[in-house]
């Protein structure tokens, strides 16, 4: 499935779900869709989207919080996957655009291009729902499906082409970022 269209899809079904982007081409396809102050973008944070999403589930109970990430980012923290669903946050939806590739680093192929199955790890785990979806029209029965309750985590794994669209860069001000991520929340500075 074409990836800006799956995720142009999620963003807007997400209502006032805060958003979380994993390293590299998530970041980019969120912030083509548009940007937000409800977007919280990671950079140079590999790895650390699923865990930054836990966390701001937990501080924000209320809110839904929506991880976007790659399978590259969520294959380095594995583990994440253990420790998320042992915290049992109902309302964090992890969302990972797999085309099986390491985009950022040359598109070298990925342990999901070589048989390793996130939603059956997110399953194993003990995430509340987990499964793959193939196509695109798919997603419009997720976003209905992210606008209901949860029972606890959820991670689906689109399986997106392999392609670079041109990158679209938000601010790569972390602390910007940051500020204005917290004054969305009704936070000050830090």
């Amino acid at each position: 499935m074409d990836r800006r269209a799956a995720v142009a899809k999620l963003l807007d079904a997400r209502g006032d779900a805060l958003v979380v982007t994993g390293l590299g081409s998530p970041t980019y396809d969120v912030h083509a869709h548009y940007d937000s102050e409800a977007n919280y973008y990671l950079w140079g944070a590999m790895g650390g989207a699923a865990l930054v999403g836990l966390g701001l589930a937990q501080a924000q109970p209320e809110r839904r919080v929506m991880v976007i990430t790659g399978d590259g980012e969520m294959l380095m923290a594995l583990g994440a996957l253990a420790t998320i669903a042992v915290a049992r946050p109902a309302n964090l939806d992890i969302l990972v655009l797999d085309n099986q590739r390491y985009g950022e680093t040359g598109m070298q192929a990925s342990h999901t291009g070589l048989g390793l199955d996130l939603a059956a790890c997110a399953a194993a785990a003990g995430f509340a729902a987990a499964r793959s979806l193939t196509r695109l029209d798919e997603v419009d029965a997720l976003c209905a499906e992210l606008r209901r309750p949860a029972q606890g985590p959820r991670l689906f794994v689109l399986k997106i082409e392999a392609s670079t669209p041109p990158r679209s860069l938000p601010p790569r001000d972390a602390v910007f970022i940051k500020n204005r991520f917290r004054a969305h929340l009704g936070l000050g500075p830090n």
